[in-house]
């Protein structure tokens, strides 16, 4: 039996080739797309056991946060700021007055370091100070 070659063109070997450029491309602007798109939380970055109030309510994410822990350290984007830094962290992240500020308290941290945030806070120039809460 003899051997017959098969006889292929040029063409036909363009065929079997498949261009991924424009899928590749498809791919980038979508995650282009959702990285854009998407929303990022500013979170304070330490854990809090807040306390548990019947009037809580739902505020505006465009806020300033700050935490206090049980050991009275003051916390805001995970780092610690202390007493003394709640003034100029207030005092940049504040959009414009309207902004309001939270304070996340722990249930065990003392009344008087909130107090004294609070002050600090109201000295930055916030108007709008409040305690995060559990429902």
């Amino acid at each position: 039996m003899r051997k017959r070659r098969l006889m292929f063109s040029k063409q036909d070997r363009k065929v079997e080739d498949i261009n991924i450029s424009p899928l590749i491309d498809v791919v980038f602007i979508l995650l282009i797309f959702f990285i854009v798109t998407s929303v990022f939380v500013e979170e304070t970055g330490v854990d809090i056991h807040r306390p548990q109030a019947s009037s809580a309510e739902i505020i505006q994410q465009s806020s300033v946060f700050l935490a206090i822990t049980a050991e009275g350290k003051v916390f805001h984007g995970g780092t610690e700021v202390g007493l003394r830094g709640v003034k100029n962290v207030v005092k940049r992240a504040l959009k414009d007055k309207s902004t309001p500020v939270v304070i996340q308290v722990d249930k065990n941290a003392r009344i008087d370091i909130y107090t004294k945030v609070h002050d600090e806070a109201l000295v930055a120039g916030a108007e709008h100070i409040s305690m995060a809460t559990t429902r």
